[in-house]
């Protein structure tokens, strides 16, 4: 119950964080995506229910304030989240360098996807342009967050972890 609380603080704190402060901080109209880092870590910490369920509310509470199709970036962040679940197995809590591989690698598809089916499919075939202008600079900015957030993020978790494991063995 707590994990469920916390994720669910954590979703809306991510969202206000950047549809408010992080677009006052952008670099050349670019923001970090909290919602891909979150999406991500959840879904390789715990597992690819969470990864998913996290994904699509996080998704859906883009949709609903900025998104023009409703569940368009609720399915994308599903998606992302489920995939991340499948590292679950390979992952440990100190190691950082498969959450920045993964949450590197998350944002880059997210990115792609959104071309592909917003930009590609109405004909604008400036790849190159969207890679190098948007797709890059969001990744670099999203990691350097990433390398801040995620310490904090598995913190917490291990914390709540603990927090489980002791109420089962005074329960048993």
């Amino acid at each position: 119950m707590k994990r469920n609380i916390f994720i669910t603080i954590m979703v809306i704190i991510c969202f206000v964080l950047q549809s408010t402060l992080f677009k006052y901080l952008a670099f050349g109209g670019i923001s970090p995506n909290l919602l891909i880092i979150i999406t991500a870590a959840f879904g390789f910490m715990c597992g690819k229910t969470c990864g998913l369920v996290v994904g699509f509310f996080s998704g859906l509470l883009y949709d609903i304030f900025f998104g023009d199709v409703l569940c368009f970036h609720a399915l994308i962040y599903m998606y992302i989240g489920y995939i991340n679940g499948n590292f679950k197995q390979i992952f440990y809590k100190e190691d950082i360098k498969l959450p920045i591989v993964l949450i590197t690698c998350s944002d880059l598809l997210f990115g792609f996807v959104y071309y592909v089916l917003m930009f590609l499919l109405r004909g604008r075939f400036h790849f190159a342009y969207y890679l190098t202008g948007i797709m890059v600079p969001e990744v670099v900015y999203t990691v350097v967050v990433t390398l801040v957030l995620y310490p904090f993020i598995r913190m917490i978790t291990s914390k709540l972890d603990e927090g489980e494991k002791r109420s089962e063995d005074s329960f048993a």
